[in-house]
């Protein structure tokens, strides 16, 4: 996890948020779960202290793949991106040439990714957000998916 993750200073700002809440509210939260169980005598047989136990382990992974993130993190500045070509932190309309309809795309680092966003994140990792990087407007991008090729046109791009 030691690579390089690109994030815009909002999804920064998420991960932080996240980081914090699960080391202020849910740690206390699941070390007073786990007093509890201990209480209740043997741990050998004790689903209670189990899932505790367990559920402690979830959240410090949580916790630090979090932090390794943050760590990591090459945040997107809006204003160094120029919105002469696709990049990551800038909202690009594309037409899709074999049927005409129109999309619109945000690109972003993996992390940030949301296919179900209006309009939709998508990362510079994936097929459709590599295959746009670098294009100006007007230009066609062959992007190959599963099912075929996908012929996209450059049709704006714009900043956030």
């Amino acid at each position: 996890m030691s690579d390089e993750v690109l994030l815009t200073q909002e999804g920064y700002d998420k991960l932080e948020a996240e980081r914090d809440e699960l080391v202020s509210v849910k740690r206390k939260e699941v070390s007073e779960r786990l007093k509890e169980a201990i209480s209740y005598g043997d741990l050998s047989e004790n689903a209670e202290y189990d899932a505790a136990k367990n559920e402690q382990a979830e959240l410090e992974e949580r916790i630090h793949k979090l932090e390794t993130m943050m760590r990591n993190a090459k945040i997107i500045n809006e204003n160094d991106v120029k919105g002469d070509k696709v990049n990551v932190g800038l909202k690009v309309s594309v037409k899709d040439e074999d049927t005409g309809e129109t999309m619109e795309f945000v690109i972003v680092g993996s992390t940030e990714a949301d296919p179900f966003a209006e309009p939709a994140k998508i990362s510079n990792d994936s097929a459709v957000g590599a295959g746009l990087l670098g294009k100006k407007k007007g230009e066609t991008a062959e992007i190959p998916v599963p099912d075929g090729i996908l012929h996209y046109t450059v049709e704006e791009i714009s900043k956030l």
